[in-house]
């Protein structure tokens, strides 16, 4: 009996090695190798060249990318204004938190607008399927379904037959038989995928792959497999409260970083107001307003932030929904430049409604909020800091400024805390150039 062959691929870039390593050499992952068999079936895909033409780029006519709205403004707005006729849209994110649901309901906007879609589940049964729409009141649609795990069924049907839509959920229990090794693993995703983009290229046909998360919060399967597909769109979410935040990290047809707002209830998934999501009405210490820059779209969000003596020899620091690394920056710069003696107290930070936010225009609410929770003292009401603070303690100027402030008015904010000058009727400008500029105000 021949010895079988096998290599080591890692699950993150794809890399491959004849044997285990414990670091990837080329993305520096940790236990990344899976070992797979190798395939000794002679490539079906090598074909002779074909003929190419070289076109100068001013001779080549743009054209308009035809879009379909869905209705749903959330969902609309993160695919930069709709469906794309022959795009590739993969979806990610935690078991449970609501992909397969949102799939179900906008399968039932597409074929009440009589367009053709086909459902290909790997991990439900049909009786399955039907129990989870008939619990969000769509189970008399026209959906087409296919409860398989075979890749060969699907090429076939969508090439026999034309979809408008299809559906993959999820792209880990699909196996094709022209790779040896089993389903979800390195080889068996990229190959999926790589023939799902060729079909939706070549047919037209607009198709969504589900895809699991895993526990460092990527999709599943090397990051090649991201750069294969037209749009990422990404499912974060507060289990507790049952909201959902949609966001983009890449798309070909639109912006990137747009977000959008959901909450889950016994009917799916449906659109909220991140005004409802974000903002509160009290006015306690340790909370401040800021607006941050997603995409393109503009919105408020909440930071909360508690202050208080530590009882150990060393304080502890807490960063929910922000990098916890510039909340340590941030403590130092107050404690530096500003003079305040937080080094031997605990704080605790957190962005509302669980959002992640990175962006540096939320430093000096950050800085509000500490100040405010040090002193027990609220903020003055209906106010925004918008800033980033350097290590100097210099506050500067953000991208956007006059955007994020008419954001703001539309909430009826009047006091704006923010670097340099600015002359706008029915507001008041506070001047902070420095962290000091913020201490005395407040």
């Amino acid at each position: 009996m021949p010895k079988i062959k096998s290599h080591f691929v890692c699950n993150q870039c794809g890399a491959i090695s004849p044997k285990w390593v414990g670091k990837c050499p080329e993305c520096g992952s940790w236990n990344s190798f899976t070992e797979e068999i190798i395939d000794k079936k002679e490539d079906k895909n090598q074909s002779t060249p074909k003929n190419i033409s070289i076109k100068k780029l001013s001779s080549i006519s743009g054209i308009e990318v035809d879009r379909f709205i869905t209705g749903i403004k959330e969902f609309d707005q993160v695919l930069g204004g709709g469906l794309v006729k022959g795009s590739v849209i993969l979806i990610g994110g935690e078991p449970g938190i609501g992909k397969s649901t949102i799939m179900l309901q906008i399968s039932a906007i597409l074929t009440n607008e009589k367009k053709k879609v086909i459902y290909f589940s790997g991990e439900e049964s049909y009786s399955q399927i039907k129990i989870r729409a008939d619990r969000l009141g769509i189970g008399n649609i026209e959906l087409d379904i296919v409860s398989t795990n075979s890749f060969e069924n699907i090429q076939e049907i969508l090439k026999s037959n034309f979809y408008d839509y299809a559906i993959i959920d999820s792209i880990q229990t699909f196996y094709s038989e022209e790779i040896s090794s089993a389903a979800g693993t390195v080889s068996q995703i990229k190959h999926i995928t790589h023939n799902l983009v060729e079909i939706a290229k070549s047919i037209g046909t607009t198709i969504f792959i589900i895809g699991q998360v895993t526990k460092e919060g990527s999709i599943a399967g090397p990051k090649v497999l991201e750069h294969l597909v037209d749009t990422v769109l990404y499912f974060e979410g507060d289990y507790n409260r049952g909201i959902r935040i949609l966001r983009s990290v890449k798309n070909r047809f639109g912006p990137t970083n747009e977000v959008g707002f959901f909450e889950m209830s016994d009917k799916g998934l449906k659109e909220i107001s991140y005004k409802e999501l974000l903002i509160s009405s009290s006015n306690f210490s340790g909370r401040a307003l800021t607006s941050i820059m997603e995409g393109t779209r503009f919105f408020l969000v909440e930071v909360e932030s508690l202050v208080t003596p530590t009882f150990f020899n060393f304080s502890k620091r807490i960063a929910n929904g922000f990098d916890l690394n510039r909340l340590n920056m941030i403590a130092a710069i107050l404690e530096k430049r500003g003079g305040l003696n937080i080094s031997n107290h605990d704080i605790y930070l957190s962005i509302a409604g669980g959002l992640k936010i990175n962006e540096p225009a939320a430093d000096l609410a950050i800085s509000a909020s500490l100040i405010s929770a040090f002193k027990n003292t609220p903020l003055p009401e209906s106010s925004i800091f918008i800033g980033e603070v350097s290590l100097t303690g210099e506050v500067r100027q953000v991208s956007n400024l006059k955007n994020r402030i008419n954001e703001a008015l539309k909430l009826n904010i009047k006091n704006i805390f923010a670097p340099g000058k600015l002359d706008e009727k029915d507001l008041n400008f506070y001047s902070i150039n420095n962290i000091l500029d913020l201490i005395k105000y407040l």
